[in-house]
């Protein structure tokens, strides 16, 4: 029987999300279940790695049963995962200690650390500015849990241990695929490698590291005990997969320099597209990610809480307490709906989007803050501010880019998440960064992307890009910038620039 099906597995923060297509990539059943976050101290954020495990099993399993298919027609599964966070495992493979996530801050003692004594050199080769992620929290373990690091085999960020248990490998095998290098702080991202000199800096052991892999390596088959938890049969290739933003990209089909991407989400991303590798030493603002198509890059950074920060407002000032269903975003719309009115510039009103600290660069310490309101500013003119200021920050992102990549054109970005569907706040982002904006028709694209990467690496899919680019292809007319709401946002974004460099001079 000729196998003609592909599985995407997206292991979120919260949730793990599976999907089955056709290598047209044409949906045909998804699931999702909740994976727990763990708080069990002030700061602590923890979560089991058998729960990524089990999560992934029982969505796979979910979409099989109710997609009717034969399970002997699926070509081959591939995941994608949260990226920064670190997990490990023993001899055996299982679980050494509880996944350390993203959100945990223990470790930060020893990003200060790095920052202060390392700094330039990690961003230089990692193409990250030390942050919260894979080195600073190898070196908690090391020096503050040796009981618990001494059965550490090797160190895996989530993808690699579902795809690894799923295949049935032991520590030797484990494995990291190269989208998630910058992340590492040990890396030549740009070489694919370990480096030496980070490693020998740091005191880190490589014997503690996993091998790095491409993407579209194909690491193991399902095997008889395994494949029954997720309703597979044996002999399914397993691929290597990637990180979620890396996954997300490629399902967004942003496939050639020049185009952005926009998570308009909860935390609010920008990424965009070149075809040379650059590290932001200077401002250490933009992290730059390996793309999954060979020979680009995903310089991007984001705020912590930009849609989050939009979510406090209605709830404190415009219906607290107000769950009803449908009402949320209904909310939302008469919000937005009310800024539509107001000019460009909110009648000089900046807001600073960082309420939970700025994540690019980071300062932890940051909140966010209001700039110049008056006696004639309304509710309005609050929220206009707050789309204005999410803007904001991405032009910021855009002027260190250009610096980093002279002469590269935006010619267009691509817009996901619950902020996407707002027509007034993508025509902001529009006039604002001075480029179209275009919604995607798609809300599946970490799963498509994942199984994109399956379907190229079992030989379904010759041409990665050319897929993604013919599958998401935005449906709706793109938001074009106005000529001359551009032009006066242009100053404004200098303006807003300027404050926020009058706080970091603080």
């Amino acid at each position: 029987m000729r196998r003609s099906y592909l599985i995407g597995v997206d292991l979120g923060t919260s949730a793990t999300k599976a999907a089955l297509y056709t290598p047209d990539g044409s949906l045909v059943a998804e699931a999702s279940a909740e994976v727990p976050l763990r708080h069990p101290a002030p700061g602590v954020v923890e979560q089991e790695q058998e729960d990524f495990y089990t999560t992934a099993a029982q969505t796979v399993r979910r979409i099989v049963q109710e997609s009717g298919i034969d399970a002997t027609e699926i070509a081959g599964i591939g995941f994608d995962s949260q990226m920064a966070g670190i997990g490990s495992v023993d001899e055996d493979f299982r679980p050494a200690a509880r996944f350390d996530s993203w959100l945990d801050m223990r470790c930060q003692d020893y990003i200060d650390a790095l920052r202060r004594d390392h700094g330039a050199i990690v961003t230089r080769l990692t193409g990250c500015p030390p942050t919260c992620a894979h080195a600073p929290k190898m070196l908690w373990w090391k020096h503050e849990r040796p009981e618990e690091y001494a059965r550490i085999a090797r160190f895996v960020a989530p993808a690699g241990f579902v795809a690894g248990r799923l295949a049935g490998l032991k520590a030797q095998d484990a494995f990291i695929d190269h989208t998630f290098l910058h992340f590492t702080g040990v890396a030549d991202a740009k070489a694919g490698a370990w480096s030496d000199e980070l490693l020998g800096r740091l005191g880190i052991d490589r014997g503690r590291l996993p091998k790095i892999v491409a993407p579209t390596d194909i690491v193991g088959e399902t095997r008889p005990e395994t494949a029954r938890d997720f309703g597979l049969p044996p002999g399914v290739p397993i691929v290597a997969g990637a990180g979620d933003t890396a996954a997300s990209a490629l399902g967004a089909g942003i496939v050639r320099p020049g185009m952005l991407f926009d998570v308009a989400g909860t935390a609010s991303v920008l990424a965009a597209c070149t075809d040379r590798f650059v590290a932001d030493s200077e401002r250490r603002t933009l992290l730059t990610m390996r793309s999954l198509i060979p020979g680009l890059w995903h310089p991007l950074a984001y705020i912590g809480g930009g849609g989050l920060a939009l979510r406090w407002f209605r709830d404190q000032f415009a219906a607290p307490g107000n769950d009803a269903p449908g009402e949320a975003d209904r909310l939302y719309d008469a919000l937005i709906d009310e800024a539509a009115g107001i000019a460009p510039g909110a009648d000089g009103l900046f807001f600073s989007p960082h309420l939970g600290g700025r994540i690019c660069p980071a300062d932890p310490e940051r909140r966010g803050a209001w700039r110049g309101f008056s006696w004639g500013h309304t509710r309005a003119h609050f929220v206009r501010s707050m789309l204005e200021g999410v803007a904001f920050e991405y032009a910021s992102y855009l002027r260190i880019l250009d610096d980093l990549v002279p002469g590269l054109a935006h010619t267009e970005s691509r817009v996901v998440g619950g902020g996407a569907r707002s027509a007034v706040w993508n025509q902001i982002k529009a006039d604002v960064l001075d480029v179209p904006y275009r919604r995607l028709p798609r809300d599946d694209i970490a799963t498509w992307g994942s199984a994109l990467v399956a379907g190229h690496a079992v030989g379904l899919i010759p041409d990665m890009a050319e897929a993604a680019a013919r599958a998401s292809e935005p449906k709706e007319t793109a938001v074009s910038p106005r000529p001359e709401n551009v032009a006066s946002y242009r100053r404004l974004v200098q303006d807003y620039i300027a404050w926020q460099d009058s706080m970091d001079a603080r």
